[in-house]
């Protein structure tokens, strides 16, 4: 029986992603009804197309379990990172070498850059599975990270030349960061949780407040310097799979935390170029195939259903299940999109 089901965050999911957040209660998605409903509606701007300008949207994905009727999990795509309104902000990370022939004396620093760009690059983020959900089989966690390349490839006109996703490096058990304490704090006066959530609806004040000029990383304490650029341990999953579908580190970090952003062409991204459109072959009862995340999209909400399920993917189209098809309300010829996953 398929038990879960990827779509677009529709209005009627309200308490859904507030029970989610009363759990885990992250920057990404707090524990605050304003923020939540403010995301949910950019999102079904997003995929109704009702904010017409490309660059502002944001489309948030949500992976409903059928058995239990809630949602465990989300994900989302921020059309464009860096715009006049609000920059993309972050610090180059530098490698710099100097050497004394009179005292015979070579040291290598590390070097903060602070960089803004304001025509950037697409970003995935907002990924948030509920720790239950993170155990079951079915690989929550994969399929809600994965139906954003099967859209964006899907709608590749929509998105930049390059993807970028901003990894968690290691935080204090109290959600403190390191590098924050010892560099932003001293420039904004506030915490790294207040600085964070301010930065996600207005960054002038970074602009305004955070030192322009390079930043020598030895000047620093040294548990400041351990964090930058590394992924902390719940997030080595996300580097994994980051890596194995084609992103790299870019010697780039987050200038409030000092989390790595990596980077890829989005259309050199394996999933991406693995996504095809296609049409339902056949339905039969019981197919003994690798699974593939098998999608199919609509004028109104939730404009996408997509499940992980098994299928035979061939030339002229795409073998399915019945219970497939009935969950996804598709029939002989039916427009599809899959992405395979083994």
């Amino acid at each position: 029986m398929i038990r879960y089901l990827l779509r677009a965050v529709t209005h009627d999911d309200e308490e859904h992603l507030l029970e989610l957040a009363r759990h885990l209660n992250t920057v990404n998605l707090p524990n605050d009804r304003g923020v939540v409903r403010d995301i949910i509606d950019l999102s079904v701007r997003s995929f109704s197309r009702t904010l017409e300008d490309p660059k502002q949207r944001e489309y948030t994905f949500v992976i409903e379990d059928l058995e239990h009727k809630r949602v465990v999990g989300t994900s989302k795509i921020i059309a464009q990172l860096g715009r006049r309104e609000a920059p993309y902000i972050y610090l180059d990370v530098i490698v710099e070498e100097k050497y004394s022939a009179t005292i015979d004396k070579h040291f290598v620093h590390t070097v903060l850059c602070i960089g803004y760009s304001y025509n950037g690059p697409t970003e995935i983020g907002g990924l948030i599975v509920h720790p239950e959900a993170r155990k079951v089989p079915e690989k929550v966690g994969l399929m809600i990270s994965y139906v954003r390349f099967l859209f964006m490839a899907l709608h590749r006109g929509l998105f930049r030349n390059e993807v970028v996703a901003e990894l968690l490096p290691p935080l204090e058990p109290d959600g403190t960061s390191r590098l924050w304490e010892a560099l932003g704090r001293h420039f904004m006066d506030m915490t790294y949780l207040e600085a964070d959530l301010l930065s996600k609806r207005n960054k002038e004040f970074i602009t305004s407040l955070f030192p322009s000029g390079d930043i020598y990383a030895s000047l620093l304490p040294k548990e400041a310097q351990d964090v930058i650029g590394k992924v902390g341990r719940e997030t080595k999953g996300v580097e994994k799979m980051l890596r194995r579908i084609g992103f790299q580190y870019c010697n780039r970090i987050d200038p409030f935390d000092g989390g790595p952003h990596f980077r890829a062409a989005t259309d050199e991204i394996l999933l991406v170029k693995r996504t095809q459109r296609s049409a339902v072959k056949s339905v039969v009862d019981v197919l003994d195939e690798p699974k593939a995340l098998v999608a199919v999209e609509r004028k109104e909400a939730p404009f996408i259903e997509c499940v992980g399920v098994r299928a035979r993917i061939e030339k002229d189209g795409v073998v399915i299940e019945r219970e497939t098809a009935e969950l996804l309300r598709v029939a002989e010829g039916s427009a599809i999109a899959v992405l395979p996953l083994d």
